[in-house]
């Protein structure tokens, strides 16, 4: 069926220093994290415009892309670029009634999630930068995605939605 709906989520994080970003991972992190993103949403925004039907986009960005986080250039720029791109997307496809937003997460406890922070040692510092206190599960995201496909978000377009825990206003 015809396409009224679209939840941009694939994502890399190759982390490296600065000093030693290589051209591949910024390569594949631009692909993915960005590319990726503008031509699956230009696919279903054509379609959306052709069919005359109103919609929602919602690319899943980070808090990466709001504060430099030590070994991830490539990430935090890529996931600004994101949130910039979501912008403009809203402002170009607003008056055909389609809506772009991103959710901003911080570490969200998937399964990989819980692999890379289940150590205390390496989760402590970024814990206690989150004045709630935790990470973000799941639920946490999709309901906010949920949120901002649904009509209960009608007049929200081109906003990044932070689901950090606080993590930037510390």
């Amino acid at each position: 069926g015809p396409f009224e709906l679209l939840v941009n989520n694939a994502a890399v994080a190759e982390l490296q220093p600065f000093l030693e970003v290589t051209r591949s991972a910024l390569q594949r992190s631009l692909d993915v994290n960005f590319g990726a993103v503008l031509h699956v949403s230009q696919l279903v925004a054509r379609q959306m415009i052709a069919q005359g039907l109103q919609g929602a986009i919602v690319n899943v960005s980070s808090q990466a892309s709001k504060r430099a986080l030590r070994d991830h250039a490539v990430y935090c720029s890529t996931k600004s670029a994101l949130d910039m791109l979501s912008k403009v997307m809203a402002m170009e496809l607003g008056p055909h009634k389609i809506r772009v937003n991103t959710v901003n997460p911080t570490v969200v406890m998937t399964d990989m999630g819980r692999i890379n922070w289940s150590d205390p040692q390496k989760s402590a510092a970024m814990i206690n930068r989150i004045p709630l206190g935790k990470f973000a599960e799941v639920d946490d995201v999709v309901n906010s995605i949920l949120f901002l496909l649904s009509d209960k978000s009608a007049m929200t377009t081109g906003s990044s939605l932070m689901i950090d825990g606080g993590f930037l206003v510390s």
